[in-house]
This record gives structure tokens, sequence and C-alpha cells, in this order.
């Protein structure tokens, strides 16, 4: 019995840890379903838990541009082979993008068994619209020098 309430308050102490950690971490089922999803990824993707809790995770979440790369990413993690920093388009509830930079690991019960794929991430959104820009004014600069009249030193 002692044993057993210690197993449950280790249980409980790494259900908040997940919940209330400051990265986004989500997971699904062997059949992609959304079963993990804390309250960072509700609050960058607009989606509570209850919203997001058993909806196929590629087709209701991911843009549709990388659909197919993230799907193959996580058939892979449920085969036993884990992915690092991937980069992945959330489409948040107000339509918007959330960028990603996500570790897919296996998820596997006390038996060993593959029950599915926890990710963890980095929200990169600001870093990658900060890229984007930059490269926007970048292409702007050379077709400027390119369609000069004059010559530009």
């Amino acid at each position: 019995k002692k044993n057993e309430n210690a197993i449950t308050g280790v249980a409980r102490e790494l259900r908040q840890l997940v919940d209330t950690a400051n990265a986004p971490i989500f997971g699904i089922d062997k059949n992609g379903r959304v079963n993990e999803w804390n309250d960072k990824t509700a609050e960058i993707t607009g989606f509570s838990k209850g919203e997001a809790f058993n909806k196929p995770l590629v087709s209701t979440f991911i843009k549709s541009n990388l659909r197919s790369n993230v799907q193959g990413i996580l058939q892979h993690a449920l085969k036993g082979r884990q992915t690092s920093n991937y980069e992945l388009e959330f489409e948040t509830k107000g339509m918007g993008t959330r960028y990603l930079l996500v570790n897919a690991t296996t998820r596997r019960d006390p038996d060993g068994t593959i029950v599915g794929v926890v990710g963890v991430a980095q929200d990169v959104t600001e870093a990658k619209k900060n890229e984007n820009a930059i490269t926007a004014v970048a292409r702007e600069l050379r077709q400027l020098v390119d369609t000069a009249n004059a010559p530009i030193f």
C-alpha cells in the first residue's frame, strides 16, 4: 500500500510537470489521435485539451503542405525511431500559424510495447517571422539592384 501511494504521488507530480511545462507537449496514440495536450500547447494553438483530445493530430492541427512529412515522422516514431529538431507548422484556432521545433519520442507502456508518440517542442514562431522578414528584404534589395538603370557600387 505504501509503495502504491508513492507511485501514485510520483505519477501526479509528473502529470503536473507535463501540464504546466513552459514548452508545448503533445502526444498521439497508435492511431494518430491526440492523447496528450499540455497547457502551453493549448495556449499557443488556442485549442483547449477538450477540443484537441481524440482528434487526428495531423489532419486537424498540421498545415496541409506538411502533413505527409509529419505523418512520416510520426510513423517512424511509432516504429521506435525517434526524430529530433524537425520543424512543423501548427494551425491555430484563429487560422494562424505557430512554428514549432519538435522532438518526437516513442511512448511505451510498462511492458515496452509502443503505444504512441509524444512531442516536446519549442515555439520558434517569432524567430521564423524575423527570418522570413529578413529574406523578403534581401529579395527586394536584390531585385532593386538587378533592375537599377544606373551602376551601383
